[in-house]
């Protein structure tokens, strides 16, 4: 596996990222604006394959209690040769990540991925709150 992954957000290829998200589940119709602005608030991840970007994911966090990991993905024409486990490996094992409490994530399809990484189901769901507005990239242009 000749993939490469790097924090350096330069290297990032929003259209890809963009296009990507625009076609998820989770941010169906997201502008490119939006997408810019969570990349520039972010911890990001773009995984990459003889030059080209495959993938990519976010960590929100402040870098010492809490992280939330958002927008995980492996180009489709990728997936199923280990990338997003290699992707998954890079991030937990970051230097800057080692003291976090507490990760959270959402997912709807990907369980079985990461419970491979120590995510398990939310104990005390009762404990947990949210404020979610489904259609909210519908409905803003930013």
């Amino acid at each position: 596996m000749s993939v490469r992954i790097s924090t350096d957000k330069a290297q990032l290829d929003i259209a890809f990222i963009h296009g990507f998200l625009t076609r998820s589940y989770w941010s169906e119709s997201i502008s490119e604006e939006t997408v810019r602005k969570s990349i520039d608030h972010s911890m990001c991840f773009g995984v990459f394959e003889a030059g080209q970007q495959i993938g990519f994911a976010r960590v929100i966090t402040d870098y010492c209690t809490f992280a939330y990991l958002a927008d995980v993905f492996i180009d489709t024409n990728q997936s199923g040769k280990g990338y997003g486990k290699a992707l998954m490996r890079y991030i937990r094992a970051h230097a800057d990540l080692q003291s976090i409490k507490r990760w959270h994530l959402v997912t709807k399809d990907a369980q079985g991925l990461y419970q491979q990484f120590g995510f398990q189901i939310v104990e005390f769901p009762e404990q947990h709150m949210e404020i979610a507005t489904p259609s909210f990239f519908k409905n803003t242009s930013s």
